[in-house]
């Protein structure tokens, strides 16, 4: 027997079937206790990837008491999301309407229908419930310095006019660049100045003030620093992203650990955590080629810090079907043919088992302990990663990194056939011509 054909049996053998809700059974059983359950994606527009993970988030909130869903996405367009499924002030009517507003490309990740049918469900979950005990959804990620920048102000607007005068002085240096953080980015790597001491000028004068605002509204207030905190990290983060290396990767996964974390202490110290975002940041990089380049993940970072209190990363893959990309950065939305993984591929040899659908579990606790079932499986397999950018005819040398699987994940669900998300902005361009998403398929 060959060393494909062995593994492939090993998979076999240790995958469960993944065809309904209660599948997730072994799953919840291996989450257990743990506090902090981050779930993945292979791409960025993959339907089955948002609706196993709301139905895996819908358990978890449900029997085991989770607290709130973030996610990678701007914190004050997921911010709105917040309001809304949680009943709070100007919470707007719908969940459609709600996740219509997210504008910054690549719009479809989550204004989509199928984040629309988890909003709805949240605010359904948190209609009977005290407002303390309702589920949050928040954003984790590091993009939006403009737009963080005018929520800032606009608090300070209502709640100390002085200050936002002053935060609109400081704030001024980002003027020049047009609210274009590309430009900003060259700008700031041309000549050794940058906006770094304004933004963080902005920050510490919300803090001193912080007693005083907390009284005018605790949440008001934390969405009010988390902007503030956005904007100092967003800045870093330009200015670090073009001159290449691991430092701009890493400044964006620490900030969302960071917020990842603050999120816990508001919500209370005994607070559960659902993290979604791609696998490349929810796995440990220290089991793929990501560590040689000096990069590091969410999923690492949250294991190293948070370990005792139980971590459980789960990875998801497909094999083939359809997803929504860009051909280049900005490009109009399309729907694009995913081709059947490489041969020998770890979503190769999972197709290769014939099972369909599955969920695999690697072993207890949160360090990637391995079962004697899936031992055979520790060796370094390529594992398909799909961006918001993506081009299928790459697959023969791209699109996929080296991974130990039961290493980086501490569980995989698998999609044999996937199909496409429902983006709610229209239209996406399907071979070369604009359609009405999704008449065609």
């Amino acid at each position: 027997m060959s060393k494909s054909d062995t593994l492939v049996e090993t998979l076999r053998a240790a995958a469960t079937p993944l065809r309904e809700p209660a599948d997730l059974d072994p799953l919840l059983t291996a989450i257990g206790d743990a506090r902090y359950v981050l779930l993945g994606e292979a791409t960025h527009g993959t339907s089955e990837f948002y609706s196993w993970r709301t139905a895996l988030s819908q358990r978890l909130i449900r029997e085991k008491g989770f607290s709130f869903i973030a996610v990678e996405g701007d914190w004050p367009d997921c911010y709105r999301v917040n309001r809304f499924v949680r009943h709070l002030p100007r919470a707007g009517t719908s969940a459609e309407d709600v996740l219509h507003a997210f504008e910054r490309w690549p719009t479809w990740m989550w204004a989509n229908r199928e984040v629309v049918r988890l909003a709805t469900w949240l605010r359904s979950h948190n209609a009977p419930r005290r407002a303390e005990d309702r589920v949050g959804f928040y954003g984790l990620d590091v993009y939006s310095l403009w737009e963080s920048m005018g929520a800032v102000i606009k608090y300070l607007e209502r709640i100390d006019p002085a200050l936002a005068a002053a935060a609109r002085r400081a704030y001024r240096c980002f003027e020049p660049y047009r609210e274009d953080p590309q430009e900003y980015a060259e700008a700031t790597a041309l000549v050794p100045t940058s906006c770094e001491d304004e933004a963080v000028a902005v920050l510490r004068a919300l803090r001193t003030r912080s007693p005083a605002y907390r009284e005018d509204g605790r949440e008001a207030y934390f969405d009010a620093e988390q902007n503030a905190l956005v904007a100092r990290d967003a800045e870093r983060y330009y200015r670090t992203m073009v001159r290449g290396g691991p430092a701009s990767w890493n400044v964006r996964d620490y900030h969302m650990v960071d917020t990842l974390d603050r999120l816990i202490a508001h919500c209370g110290g005994q607070a559960k955590a659902i993290v979604w975002e791609h696998n490349t940041h929810v796995g440990d990089a220290r089991y793929t080629d990501m560590v040689r380049r000096g990069l590091i993940t969410v999923g690492q970072v949250v294991r190293e810090r948070h370990a005792a209190d139980g971590v459980v990363l789960v990875g998801f893959g497909t094999h083939r079907g359809t997803v929504i990309a860009g051909e280049e950065w900005g490009a109009p939305m399309q729907r694009m043919q995913v081709p059947p993984a490489r041969a020998e591929s770890w979503e190769g040899l999972l197709h290769e088992t014939g099972a369909g659908d599955v969920l695999l579990r690697f072993g207890p606790g949160g360090g990637g302990a391995l079962t004697e079932r899936t031992r055979g499986l520790e060796r370094p397999l390529d594992h398909r990663a799909i961006g918001v950018v993506y081009e299928p005819a790459h697959e023969a040398w791209g699109n996929y990194v080296p991974t130990i699987v039961p290493r980086r994940y501490d569980a995989f669900i698998h999609i044999d056939e996937s199909h496409a998300v429902d983006p709610l902005h229209m239209p996406v361009v399907v071979g070369g011509e604009a359609e009405t998403y999704p008449s065609g398929m």
